[in-house]
């Protein structure tokens, strides 16, 4: 288990050097409010993580005490929610929230709880972990000292994620805090206290009342943590991911038929992923690691004399990428695009490994993935997890072949987002026609004639061969061209 060292009372107070803690301080003191730093900011300060999102608790009005703040600061912007008691200053490097002590109620069908306001015990109460219930008192005789109701240093130092309350009223109360305790286990490779990780699993069906753009914003933190692993391999153990993403829980397994077994195909992908984390920041790249062999299930075929065949999941899954994404409520746009490519052509680049590499199917990948074909390689460079460290060395060294291949082809013929020389309103004019059919079966012609390497890719082999082709398709070229 990790151990965590826990700064100095003397540490604490450096916590509080940027101006606008000595102005709630102040602040509070002319309204006549007690005021505190709690949650987040307190924990990463006692792990010495840098946090610049500080959220302020104070027994009174959390907006006035915002609006008399700004005014002192001099800067940042300032917006008030008034329906939800609460306000923020935003400056350029910091985020500061401002809320009244409030405790909270649930009815059993809704995730929107009864707000009334609270005592400062009340308010610490109903906070998700022990680690997020610590708090830094900001009155001026105990500037610094830290209050601590529920023993969160222990569990920071002892490296635990547990409830303040009995887990299942917490979790039942609100059940996003399910995905919040992955999530901090996965950030900061904290282990869940067993009585908590057992309440997940049997509440882990209560997360449908959760809004899914809540749920999805955990499990994008979860995705850009260090090894990501971590939080889905608890997901899945505690049934949460089966309510909200069952197409990845439905990888997770072995068959095996005559004695024949597949891997599987949930730990691999994990394995795929957390690989992929290590080397690109890139959140979306992240997500075609995890998307990459999501068809296999459904693809899935015993062939006698040939074993297990997961044949055309690659295309399958680029289709799948669209309704997953509608689904998890993420975007779609250029992102879900790029995702969808990456899955469709993950197996390109290894598949050349497997023949002779020839100019034109070079050619044809580097024009399909475009400006992706470096994340293209990333993930296929991370999708070989085999044990076997001859077949792993193998596999590297064919990979890195075709990387040469691409570098020289693309040297060459400069295909990456390379446009055929002449389009289809070029071809309208020469054969003095509208658009239709024809015109893309000669567009379709071109283009695979130049990456084929049967012509060369300038205009006037392109206008040979245009005009030949719409020859034999009984088009005529006009006179005046």
């Amino acid at each position: 288990m990790v151990q965590h060292s826990i700064p100095s009372f003397a540490g604490l107070k450096s916590a509080l050097s940027h101006p606008i803690f000595k102005h709630v301080q102040e602040e509070s003191e002319r309204l006549g409010q007690q005021s505190f730093v709690v949650g987040g900011y307190v924990r990463d300060v006692l792990l010495n993580r840098n946090s610049k999102d500080v959220d302020f608790l104070t027994l009174g009005s959390g907006i006035a005490l915002a609006q008399a703040v700004h005014a002192k600061l001099g800067e940042g912007h300032l917006s008030v929610f008034k329906n939800f008691g609460t306000a923020q200053i935003k400056t350029q490097d910091w985020e500061f929230e401002f809320v009244g002590a409030r405790k909270e109620s649930y009815r059993r069908d809704s995730r929107k709880p009864a707000v009334e306001d609270g005592n400062f015990e009340q308010d610490i109460d109903r906070r998700d972990f022990t680690i997020n219930t610590m708090a830094i008192d900001l009155s001026q005789e105990a500037w610094g000292s830290l209050i601590d109701r529920y023993n969160g240093q222990s569990d920071l130092k002892q490296g635990i994620i547990r409830t303040p309350l009995d887990p299942e009223t917490t979790f039942d109360d609100d059940p996003l805090r399910m995905m919040r305790a992955a999530r901090f286990a996965c950030q900061l490779n904290f282990e869940i206290e067993s009585k908590t990780f057992e309440a997940m699993k049997k509440f882990a069906s209560r997360l449908s009342i959760v809004s899914q753009e809540r749920v999805t914003d955990e499990l994008q933190k979860i995705m850009m943590a260090v090894a990501p692993s971590v939080g889905f391999k608890i997901l899945f153990t505690t049934n949460l991911l089966h309510q909200f993403f069952p197409d990845l829980a439905a990888m997770q397994g072995v068959e095996v038929i005559k004695g024949h077994a597949h891997k599987d195909n949930f730990y691999h992908t994990l394995e795929v992923l957390d690989k992929t984390a290590a080397k690109s920041d890139n959140l979306w790249l992240r997500w075609a690691a995890l998307m990459h062999d999501i068809a296999k299930p459904p693809t899935k075929r015993y062939i006698e004399g040939e074993g297990w065949t997961f044949h055309g999941h690659e295309d399958k899954g680029a289709r799948m990428v669209v309704g997953i994404f509608k689904r998890l409520k993420l975007p779609l746009n250029d992102k879900m695009k790029y995702v969808a490519k990456l899955v469709r052509l993950h197996l390109r680049p290894i598949a050349l490994t497997k023949e002779e590499i020839s100019d034109s199917a070079v050619r044809r990948l580097i024009f399909e993935a475009g400006d992706d074909l470096d994340d293209l390689m990333t993930l296929c460079t991370c999708d070989i997890t085999t044990k076997n460290k001859e077949k792993e060395r193998r596999f590297q060294d064919n990979l890195a072949q075709v990387q040469l291949r691409i570098e020289e082809v693309e040297e060459r013929d400069k295909i990456r987002n390379w446009q055929p020389p002449i389009d289809g309103n070029q071809i309208m004019s020469i054969f003095g026609i509208g658009a239709g059919r024809e015109i893309g079966l000669i567009k379709a012609a071109l283009k695979d004639a130049i990456l084929d390497g049967d012509i060369a890719n300038n205009y006037e082999e392109a206008l040979r061969f245009v005009l030949a082709k719409g020859e034999s398709m009984g088009l005529s070229k006009k006179n005046n061209e």
